[in-house]
């Protein structure tokens, strides 16, 4: 109920109905595995550098339909951030405008389910972008790969610590690891935890 209410009141919020496709009921076996690289940790100063997502389809990773697009940020980097991505200020010298990227990245969504690593900070950083620009929220239901696991894993292991890790998970998954950091590779091995968890171990996904 507070949900819906939540969404209600988001929709009333929206500035352009353009974008009106976004609170419209999503299709049942489609999600979209997303990830950003940023200029730091903190959504309310740092800036988003890259985006890369999947659309994920009757089980399926729908590979032939991805997004990558680089962003060039308004805040400098932090030379910790630049170790973690490898992404210099000179790489994004002919990347796009936020405005432009963040709305290609809405028709690319849609209405559909969101899945990611840690994605409350991915979706923090949407947010940061879309609020002023069109007075909402991203409004689509979201699905936290690592708290998939968590829950999956203590049902086996009992008031065990659960390692949360983005490798450990990977390793017990037995998901070979691509290059990481990279926004579209870790959205590719989220997608693949997320199946694995969904139909190998038959995790429930409400």
């Amino acid at each position: 109920m507070f949900n819906k209410l939540k969404n209600y009141f988001n929709r009333k919020n929206l500035k352009d109905e353009k974008f009106s496709y976004l609170f419209e009921r999503p299709v049942d076996d489609e999600f979209v595995c997303f990830d950003c690289e940023t200029t730091g940790l903190n959504p309310l100063e740092d800036d988003i550098i890259s985006i890369g997502a999947v659309i994920i389809k009757n089980n399926t990773i729908v590979s032939s339909k991805k997004f990558v697009r680089f962003v060039k940020p308004e805040t400098k980097l932090q030379v910790e951030a630049i170790k973690v991505h490898h992404i210099r200020e000179c790489d994004l010298l002919e990347a796009g405008n936020i405005d432009t990227v963040i709305e290609e990245f809405l028709e690319f969504i849609g209405s559909r389910k969101l899945v990611g690593y840690y994605l409350e900070f991915d979706i923090a950083m949407i947010n940061k972008y879309l609020k002023p620009k069109l007075g909402i929220k991203l409004p689509n239901k979201a699905y936290e790969v690592s708290a998939i696991y968590h829950d999956w894993k203590i049902e086996a292991i009992p008031q065990s610590n659960i390692d949360l890790r983005f490798d450990t998970i990977l390793k017990e998954l037995k998901i070979p690891p691509l290059g990481k950091h990279d926004a579209y590779n870790d959205a590719i091995m989220t997608a693949m935890m997320f199946l694995k968890l969904k139909n190998q171990a038959k995790v429930k996904v409400k």
